[in-house]
């Protein structure tokens, strides 16, 4: 499993998670849960569904690491 995502893509993806879980809890809808996705794809820094559209938004440097 190799890195496709960037460091901005991942950050967006971190805020935007955060804010579907928020939301989901204030509303106490089961429909937030939709935000463990962008934060574990975030985490792991690999995106499933990147990969057979073979898009990388990760630099050189930053997927190396």
């Amino acid at each position: 499993m190799n890195k496709n995502l960037g460091k901005t893509d991942r950050i967006i993806r971190i805020i935007l998670g955060i804010i579907i879980l928020a939301v989901g809890i204030i509303n106490t809808s089961l429909l937030g849960l939709i935000g463990i996705i962008p934060l574990a794809t975030a985490l792991m820094g690999w995106c499933p569904l990147y990969t057979p559209f073979k898009i990388n938004t990760c630099s050189k440097e930053s997927c190396e690491k």
